[in-house]
Parts: C-alpha cells; sequence; structure tokens
C-alpha cells in the first residue's frame, strides 16, 4: 500500500468514527433525562388545593425524585394572609420557611382583585350587602420571608377552576349556591376563566416586581381542567361522560380526575419536566373506569396548559425554565 493510498485509509476511518460519535451522542439526546435533584415542598391551602401535597408526593416518587413533603398547612376556604396569621408557635410555614427548609412553597389564594376594582354585588337573591374581597396580602408576605432565608426558593400561586363555574369575587363564599355544571356555556366559561387569570397573573408580576426578580409562577389549573372539560363533552374523554362527574358539588369541589390534573399542572412547574409517561396514580386506580387512557389525557393536556401558560415558568422543550 501506498502513501498516498493509505492517507486516503485514514480520512475514511476518520469518517467512519466522526459518525459513529455522532450517532451515539444523537443517541444520548433520545434517552430519559435523569431524574432532578427532589425539593423540599411547603403547601398553604384550602380544599381546592390541599390534597395536591399526597398526590404529588406519589407521582414524583414514581417519577424517582427523591421528593419531600416540608409541611402542610390546611385551612378550610381560606386566603393565603390567614396561613400567616397562624400564631407564631403554631405556625410551621413560617418555622420552615426561617429555618431555610423550604424550595417551593406552593400557596392557593382564593380572589386577589383589589377592592377598588369591584363593583357591589348581590350574592345572594334579596342580600343587600355590598360584599368586597381585598387583594391577598399574605402571598407577598410569604414571598419576601422565603426570599430572606432561600433567595433560590421557588413560590406558586395556583389559579384554580371558577366556583359555580362564574367570576363573582366576594366573599363570603357562594358555597351553597345550586349550579348544573353540564349546563354551562364553556365559550363564555373560557372568557370569564381568562379573566381571573388575568387579575392573578397581574397580581404576581407586581409582586415580583417589587421583589426584584421572579419568585412567584402561577399555575394554570383552571385552564387544564376548561380543557378536560371540553374534551369530556366532545366525548373524546375515556372513563368520563358528563362534566358534572369532575365536581363533588356545585361549587367545584374536585373528584379524583380533576384533582390528578391540577396536581400533574404542580408537577410539571416544580419539577420542569413533562408528566406524561408517569403511572397511574392510586386515587385513579380505585376506579376501574379510570384507566391508563385517561391518566395519559390528564398528563397531555396538564402539560399544554404549562407550556402555553405564560407565567408558569416553563416552556415546552425539555420543560426547561422560560426565559
Amino acid at each position: 500500500m501506498n502513501r498516498r493510498t493509505r492517507f486516503a485509509s485514514k480520512l475514511v476511518m476518520a469518517a467512519v468514527c466522526l459518525c459513529l460519535t455522532a450517532q451515539l451522542s444523537a443517541g444520548d439526546d433520545t434517552k430519559t433525562p435523569p431524574p432532578p435533584k427532589g425539593l423540599r415542598v411547603f403547601t398553604c391551602g384550602h380544599s381546592f388545593h390541599v390534597w395536591v401535597v399526597r398526590i404529588l408526593d406519589e407521582m414524583a416518587k414514581a417519577a424517582g425524585i427523591d421528593h419531600e413533603v416540608a409541611g402542610v398547612s390546611s385551612i378550610g376556604g381560606s386566603r393565603v394572609i390567614q396561613h400567616w396569621d397562624v400564631a407564631e408557635e403554631k405556625n410551621k410555614a413560617k418555622e420552615a420557611l426561617r429555618a431555610g427548609k423550604v424550595d417551593v412553597l406552593t400557596l392557593s389564594p382564593i380572589w386577589v382583585v383589589p377592592a377598588k376594582d369591584l363593583k357591589a354585588v348581590t350574592p345572594v337573591p334579596g342580600d343587600k350587602r355590598e360584599i368586597t374581597w381585598l387583594p391577598d396580602d399574605g402571598i407577598e408576605k410569604f414571598a419576601r420571608l422565603g426570599v430572606e432565608h432561600n433567595p433560590n426558593i421557588r413560590i406558586t400561586v395556583q389559579e384554580y377552576w371558577l366556583p359555580n363555574d362564574e367570576y363573582v369575587p366576594v366573599y363570603p363564599l357562594q358555597t351553597k349556591k345550586m349550579f348544573d355544571h353540564d349546563a354551562t356555556n364553556l365559550a363564555e366559561l373560557r372568557k370569564s376563566q381568562a379573566r381571573y387569570d388575568h387579575d392573578v397573573d397581574e397580581f404576581v408580576r407586581a409582586i415580583n416586581k417589587r421583589l426584584g426578580k421572579d419568585v412567584i409562577v402561577t399555575v394554570p389549573a383552571g385552564q387544564a381542567v376548561l380543557a378536560l372539560r371540553e374534551k369530556v363533552v366532545a366525548g373524546k374523554v375515556p372513563g368520563l361522560k358528563t362534566q358534572s362527574e369532575l365536581f363533588r358539588d356545585s361549587w367545584g369541589h374536585p373528584t379524583p380526575p380533576a384533582q390528578v390534573l391540577a396536581t400533574y399542572c404542580h408537577f410539571a412547574i416544580i419539577y420542569r419536566r413533562s408528566p406524561v409517561g408517569l403511572p397511574l396514580p392510586s386515587i385513579l386506580a380505585k376506579n376501574p373506569a379510570w384507566d391508563d387512557k385517561l391518566n395519559r389525557l390528564l398528563q397531555e393536556l396538564a402539560w399544554d396548559a404549562v407550556c402555553k401558560h405564560r407565567m408558569s415558568g416553563v416552556r415546552a422543550k425539555g420543560g426547561q425554565p422560560a426565559k
């Protein structure tokens, strides 16, 4: 073999090596990424949120994540400020935050509309009281305390589905109002949901601006539930035939499918990855009609809602933090 032939052979071998390296690299990209570092998550919430704790813990561990429940503050029908105002000696949320033992704090306000933006509302026929709901300043108080003791803390604010399928931010809450979820005009509901989400997002943006960083993100649970309801009406949801099957009452307390959907939204935002592919949660497995097909749909709807939501802190590709 002359010198020119040997040189040509070396070039060929080099090209083959480069090709194999490229193929191996491409193969690496298709592998499932390793589980992210587990986070310490504390939850303050009411009956539209507090069940996230147990379901999220199961989901994270099923994904191989060393997730930790840092604590729970549960108060029925609560504003965030009520969790803040718990007596110091009993306030586990403040205690955990001050100790720097919280990576993520999940919050679930009811209304955050400034009183100046509200008109007098008559919640019940014949009731002439003028009722308003003040901004929930507990969110900012918790955010400031959290950042003080853990500069990298993240705080989530759940934007939930509208009680009684309407955006009427009043107190006392209209929990006894009779309502037929199956009769709701979903196009009108989507407009109301958008107004509510906008108000929460603007409220959060203002807090982040005062903090000087994007500490708080919002969780579009309401948008995800609405998307699920639209699919139910279209007959495209395995195991569910009517919208009312998603709620235990007129007020809107969720049944397991809605709970799981909302929790997938939290999983996606907290761990910045798609929930698609996670196994059937035990809360769904209790009902034979709620199978893997329904679970997959809930995962896809949650991921879609999170990726489309500008305040979620997540973008679609790889579930990385939004920029």
